[in-house]
């Protein structure tokens, strides 16, 4: 079998007295779009900065294309794409010369084709010759893309990459990527956007600096083990308030006249949720938990690692 992409175990990173990542293992196939879910501070991109050599862990060991992410950091950053999540390109500079200097600094030549290649590859020909700080957020996305890729790294590393993009945006984003990938490039991406998770072979949930979920979007949505049901009705305010700390009611989330319920214990939820219906006049129906119930679980179950 072919080695993985990304073969880490162990990974440890602390700051002064705080563990920022602590003891994360984690394993991402060739050819594999895995994404790492998580709230702010979670520990995500100091993770990614352990695995492309940008940082050294405290603890731990692996390897990141073939490559010992202790004693062969600079091996690992040529053959990696890092996409930050701040635009970090000169923005009086055009796209062509941003991506002429960035050519430059890979040594790759010769530089004109090589530019004007990577150009027609991300459709930026029409405006090469338009300045970066005059893009909308979608192309400076795709410029940065570029910029990330021109060099054709075997793994790509996006942090929160489409933060600030338009739908549309995203969704073309998503399908480069995953063109991107059917070519073989393995991508290790960071999102907080559930639609872009689903779009993931594999995600992995760090939380304060733990990973607490691994695997395909129906494997964490079935393990978390939770039971879903909707609510509808003219009087779903009221069956929320009436429903707020009930047993068994761990989220309420209101969509207009529906309520959207969820707990851990399907038999304690559902009791509340009927005697609350047969009060309101409302209608009870199951539905399908999602991965942002879970999202929001995993987010409850998790221990602030400051305090």
């Amino acid at each position: 079998m072919t080695a993985p992409a990304i073969s880490v175990r162990g990974l440890t990173k602390r700051f002064g007295d705080r563990t920022v990542v602590k003891d994360v293992s984690l394993n991402v196939a060739r050819g594999e779009i895995a994404g790492f879910l998580g709230p702010n501070g979670s520990g995500k991109t100091t993770t990614i900065r352990l695995m492309c050599g940008l940082l050294t862990p405290d603890a731990g060991e692996g390897t990141v294309l073939g490559h010992d992410i202790l004693r062969e950091g600079r091996a690992i950053k040529r053959r990696v794409g890092y996409m930050t999540q701040r635009f970090s390109f000169y923005e009086d500079l055009t796209i062509a010369e941003n991506l002429h200097f960035v050519a430059g600094l890979y040594g790759m030549r010769p530089v004109a084709s090589v530019v004007r290649d990577t150009l027609e590859d991300l459709g930026l020909s029409s405006r090469r010759d338009q300045l970066a700080g005059s893009l909308s957020g979608g192309w400076k996305q795709r410029l940065a893309l570029a910029a990330c890729i021109m060099h054709r790294p075997d793994l790509l590393l996006l942090d929160e990459p489409t933060a600030g993009v338009d739908p549309k945006a995203r969704r073309e984003f998503w399908d480069e990527i995953h063109r991107l990938a059917a070519d073989g490039l393995t991508v290790l991406v960071s999102t907080h956007y559930m639609d872009e998770a689903e779009r993931c072979h594999r995600i992995n949930y760090i939380s304060y600096g733990e990973l607490v979920a691994q695997g395909t979007v129906e494997e964490v949505v079935r393990n978390a083990g939770l039971t879903t049901l909707v609510l509808t009705g003219p009087r779903s305010a009221e069956a929320a308030r009436l429903l707020k700390g009930a047993p068994g009611v761990e989220q309420i989330a209101p969509f207009g006249n529906t309520l959207h319920l969820v707990g851990a214990n399907g038999a304690t939820l559902r009791a509340s949720a009927e005697r609350v219906a047969a009060q309101t006049g409302t209608q009870l129906a199951p539905a399908e938990t999602s991965l942002e119930d879970v999202f929001i679980r995993l987010m409850g179950d998790a221990r602030d690692n400051v305090t």
